[in-house]
């Protein structure tokens, strides 16, 4: 058909720009570079900003720095929904240890609910569970999460 071509270009032009929007891929030809940053900064700052309803007390522990952190580990990472960008965050400052106190605790409660190993959506854990992160230590039994911190 003769609009196949057409349209084969059209999705290919879009999936380019989609990809320079959201994962920092070059700007495509013809489309103006200071846009596509202003629209990928908006969508940086709007993914920071729901991550930060899912994570309460992690955002709350980085304060001000909240949105230049996690658009900073978000700027080559695609979105993969506002609770596991966040616990992605959370583990990546975790493991460079920079994961705040708040954090901590709010990742063990995490840890001690659910499974979630990076890939696919977390799954509630049914079995009893103990997590620690940093000085956090979260108990997980019949769906009651209970999370204590222990200062160093």
């Amino acid at each position: 058909m003769p609009g196949d071509d057409m349209n084969d270009r059209l999705a290919a032009r879009q999936t380019e720009l989609a990809a320079a929007i959201a994962c920092g891929a070059a700007v495509p030809p013809g489309f103006d570079p200071v846009r596509v940053g202003l629209a990928r900064q908006a969508l940086l700052h709007k993914r920071a900003d729901l991550a930060a309803r899912y994570w309460p007390l992690l955002a709350t522990g980085l304060g001000r720095r909240w949105h230049e952190v996690f658009t900073a580990w978000a700027a080559t990472r695609p979105g993969n929904g506002p609770l596991r960008d966040g616990w992605d965050l959370a583990r990546s400052l975790h493991a460079a240890g920079d994961l705040p106190a708040l954090g901590a605790r709010e990742l063990a409660g995490r840890e001690a609910g659910a499974r979630y190993d990076g890939r696919r959506p977390p799954v509630h854990r049914r079995l009893p569970t103990v997590r620690r992160v940093d000085g956090a230590i979260a108990v997980q039994a019949r769906g009651q999460i209970r999370v204590t911190y222990r200062r160093r």
